[in-house]
């Protein structure tokens, strides 16, 4: 074992003993609450808008083109494309090009005019089963609506004059029962490795001066890269674990499926949590206190929760805000999580995911150890 090794491992240990032995921090919040008002105000929302879906109408006749304008009518959907057979539907939702897909199929009109019972299916994308439940009670209330206006309308049928009976059929892919407790577990990995690695790492250097021991490991023969090293590791060792831990309980104690690549989780954790030691490095360097590094990490907490689209879609918020979510590297790992977890995602999958990260953490590291540096030259 070389000595730089040796001197990084000392590191590594006294800072594992240093967060075992810490006493419970005392936060005084003045900043986020004003900041979360905010968040909550334009992002936190259930209100659906703008449900994109699309259409696969093997019809094509008056009665389907009438039922299909009654769902571009509403403000609750958006069309954002015209499918031409059932085999487009899959790859559709799997790139989450659409929420929902309604397909009409080429027996509806027959059955309408023939009194008997017609049937169209909804296909949702159950990975979010807040939104896929909230936009397939909307579609049962315009066909609950179509069903009223056409009640009559072929009394000359079979059917007499209680006319014909539509029915919707719903399905959901991914999570077919559409439990909500599968949506928030899968990606509460990332969460908790988040809270877990920024608050450590951010009380890391703050703790050593408002101790009086940053002076003197200044003057010990380490150099500020292995600090800097040593600060980090214990942190990210104990996000991975919760993670992981987190990951095994959503399995075996929720019954959450577990459908894609353990590697694949492994590695998207790992480089969220680069980027979050970054941050939290960062907060800790600029911080003369623990007060001001636990104030720090809250006020980059919430906003990012918010903004990720752990709880609400990011597509509800306003476009500028959208925008912002792009540097918030908590979106990246929730959408990795829930598809490793309900997707059966691999590295393949979840590369559009991971290299945001990276280039994040790229960012977060070279600015926390710019500041490090300079604050102890």
């Amino acid at each position: 074992m070389g000595p730089t090794l040796i001197r990084i491992t000392t590191l590594v240990v006294k800072e594992f003993l240093a967060i075992m032995k810490d006493p419970k921090s005392r936060i005084v919040v003045i900043g986020p609450p004003i900041i979360q008002f905010f968040v909550f105000g334009y992002a936190a929302t259930f209100d659906l808008n703008n449900v994109r879906y699309a259409v696969l109408d093997e019809d094509r006749s008056a009665e389907s083109r009438e039922l299909l304008s009654r769902f571009q009518a509403s403000p609750t959907f958006r069309l954002v494309g015209q499918l031409d057979s059932g085999r487009q539907i899959g790859d559709l939702i799997d790139r989450q090009g659409a929420r929902l897909v309604l397909r009409i199929p080429q027996t509806f009109s027959r059955d309408l005019q023939a009194g008997r019972p017609a049937q169209i299916q909804v296909i949702a994308d159950g990975r979010n089963s807040n939104v896929a439940s909230v936009a397939l009670g909307y579609a049962n209330a315009i066909v609950a609506r179509y069903n009223a206006e056409r009640g009559g309308a072929f009394s000359g049928s079979a059917a007499g004059a209680a006319g014909p009976a539509l029915q919707l059929v719903n399905r959901a892919w991914f999570n077919s029962n559409l439990q909500s407790r599968w949506f928030i577990i899968s990606a509460l990995g990332g969460l908790i490795a988040m809270i877990v690695v920024l608050l450590l790492s951010g009380l890391s250097v703050s703790r050593e001066r408002e101790f009086g021991t940053f002076d003197q490991l200044l003057v010990a023969p380490f150099r500020s890269g292995e600090i800097l090293v040593a600060k980090a590791l214990p942190p990210m060792a104990c996000g991975m674990l919760d993670a992981l831990l987190l990951a095994a309980a959503a399995v075996l104690w929720f019954g959450v499926p577990f459908r894609g690549s353990l590697p694949a989780l492994v590695v998207a954790l790992s480089v969220f949590i680069v980027c979050v030691v970054g941050v939290g490095l960062f907060i800790s360097s600029l911080s003369s206190t623990m007060q001001q590094s636990l104030l720090g990490s809250f006020i980059f907490i919430m906003p990012n929760v918010i903004l990720s689209g752990f709880t609400t879609p990011i597509e509800n918020m306003p476009r500028w805000l959208q925008l912002g979510t792009l540097i918030n590297p908590l979106r990246y790992i929730v959408t990795a999580c829930r598809n490793v977890f309900l997707q059966g995602g691999t590295l393949g999958t979840i590369w559009p995911q991971l290299w945001p990260m990276a280039a994040i953490a790229a960012v977060t590291l070279a600015a926390a150890t710019w500041l490090f540096r300079h604050r102890t030259a």
